[in-house]
């Protein structure tokens, strides 16, 4: 009768936002400028969070016959070994990335936290003369536009650095076209398939040797701090924040310059 098993399909993506193409074609443009311009661009994002112990690890490597990797059978966290939130800076001219591996929680304080991190060890080295930098983030979570920490924090890099940061964000639903996702992340998984991710350092051994045959290379580093949720940020602090927004999607679109001395 013509029927055999089959599992879903990933096909309908759902209403698209109406000003979808002109904000992928807007941030196509600005990338392309900026690199022109030898300013650094970089795509971020927050990889899946990892549990950390002796617990199974999609995909296959080659083993001895008959002798598997033997892994917990349930996958209940381990209070003491908790969790890895692998936070990932792409470099999209240099093909570099940079991975912050936090233990607290993902908040827009350890975002920034891991931008800063890959400027003052990457980035800055190479684009030392730059005054700009370009960053391109999906539109939720801890580097949400509509995140206020996110803006305050990128104020307080940008008055520490002396950077103008400017923000390109994809329209909602569309966060599997950040480049981070297929030229940095899905390396990472592929390099550790199988492996039993058994503690911090192990996590960061398999992310700084991941490579490509197109020369990505990788550093990653381990944040011990904590990092509290449910901050406010007040109308005050938030009106300090020197934002100038685009005439195309503001919300979207925009640059926090840093500010002079009091």
């Amino acid at each position: 009768m013509d029927y055999s098993l089959q599992s879903n399909r990933k096909t309908r993506e759902g209403k698209d936002h109406p000003e979808r193409d002109a904000q992928f074609e807007h941030i196509a443009t600005t990338v392309a400028q900026f690199q022109h311009q030898q300013c650094p661009v970089i795509s971020i994002d927050t990889k899946k969070k990892e549990l950390v112990g002796n617990f199974q690890n999609r995909g296959q490597e080659w083993e001895a016959q008959g002798e598997p990797v033997e892994v917990n059978v349930h996958d209940f966290p381990d209070k003491t070994l908790g969790k890895a939130i692998p936070y990932g800076v792409y470099d999209l001219s240099e093909n570099q990335g940079w991975v912050s591996v936090g233990i607290d929680h993902d908040t827009a304080e350890f975002a920034v936290e891991s931008i800063r991190h890959w400027w003052l060890e990457m980035g800055q080295p190479l684009y030392c003369k730059s005054k700009h930098l370009l960053i391109t983030a999906d539109c939720g979570g801890s580097n949400g536009y509509r995140n206020r920490l996110w803006k305050l924090k990128l104020q307080e890099f940008a008055d520490e650095m002396g950077l103008t940061v400017h923000l390109c964000h994809f329209p909602p639903g569309t966060s599997k076209w950040n480049k981070i996702e297929h030229r940095l992340f899905c390396h990472i998984t592929q390099n550790w398939r199988a492996r039993p991710l058994t503690s911090l350092q192990v996590i960061i051994n398999l992310i700084g040797s991941t490579t490509t045959e197109q020369g990505l290379e990788v550093r990653a580093h381990l944040d011990q701090n904590q990092y509290k949720t449910g901050i406010k940020v007040t109308d005050e602090q938030f009106n300090s924040i020197a934002i100038r927004r685009q005439r195309f999607h503001g919300d979207w679109n925009y640059q926090i310059s840093p500010r002079k001395p009091a």
